[in-house]
């Protein structure tokens, strides 16, 4: 004859399936990437040994201060992440929980993800080269610009590329720098016509940015909020649209005339 569980003997084998269920939970991969703070790279000067931008075919002048693009550090595609890592990364102000869609192209392998960012990146560098010649209505038949960095892929340093190259061609347009020797950081997309794009990750960029020394950042207007959110202190934020709007914003902040958007 069977014998009847006590309730603590029931409660325990009832307790085991949710128990089991828990841990599958708690261990079983998502569908998450975690991001933080990446490098910066300053595109005036150089990048592992080589210039980031050279021109040729024009004359160019010697530049102080800083233009450093941003970066995020995000876990590889094929990276298991649980939901400990989420709730880990979800209660840091250094850490970032996003679709691993949102940062890689769904279902391609690493390798393809690899080089879609490469295919990203020239295409960035080459929209920078564009629009910061079309700024400064010069022709591209004759001049010769080469954008150059490492171990970096996809369209988020396409503003800088653009503003690094008017500041080595014609500074703030009165000689002097365009930066006003400030460290300054930033991050956006930049179309062949000088619009600027969202990029996403910009909270974590800005502390990156602040890490290595910037202390003014250039972010696209439709991320404010975002950027604001875990804002570094003594970091200011200028809201940018275009190319144009964001030269002009440095030559007010430089200056000190006229006015300088704020997020």
């Amino acid at each position: 004859m069977l014998s009847r569980l006590t309730r603590p003997q029931a409660l325990a084998v009832c307790a085991l399936p949710v128990v089991a269920l828990i841990a599958a939970a708690v261990f079983a991969p998502l569908p998450f990437s975690l991001a933080q703070p990446g490098m910066t790279a300053n595109v005036l000067g150089e990048n592992q040994g080589s210039a980031v931008i050279t021109i040729t075919g024009a004359k160019t002048r010697r530049t102080s201060g800083q233009l450093r693009m941003t970066t995020i550090e995000a876990t590889s595609p094929d990276t298991d992440v649980s939901l400990g890592d989420v709730v880990s990364a979800w209660f840091a102000t250094d850490r970032a929980v996003m679709p691993r869609d949102s940062v890689y192209p769904s279902g391609d392998s690493t390798k393809e993800i690899e080089e879609h960012n490469r295919a990203q990146m020239k295409e960035s560098q080459d929209a920078a080269t564009r629009a910061a010649l079309d700024y400064l209505h010069l022709g591209d038949d004759r001049i010769k610009v080469t954008l150059k960095l490492a171990d970096v892929g996809g369209p988020s340093a396409g503003l800088l590329f653009s503003l690094g190259i008017i500041d080595k061609l014609d500074g703030n347009g009165s000689g002097g720098d365009l930066t006003g020797g400030r460290s300054i950081a930033g991050t956006g997309t930049i179309d062949d016509d000088g619009t600027v794009g969202a990029v996403g990750g910009v909270a974590l960029k800005t502390q990156a940015a602040h890490r290595d020394g910037a202390t003014v950042f250039l972010v696209p207007k439709a991320e404010c909020s975002d950027a604001k959110s875990e804002l570094p202190k003594g970091m200011r934020l200028i809201p940018v649209k275009t190319l144009d709007g964001a030269v002009d914003a440095l030559v007010a902040l430089n200056s000190g005339k006229g006015s300088v958007p704020s997020c």
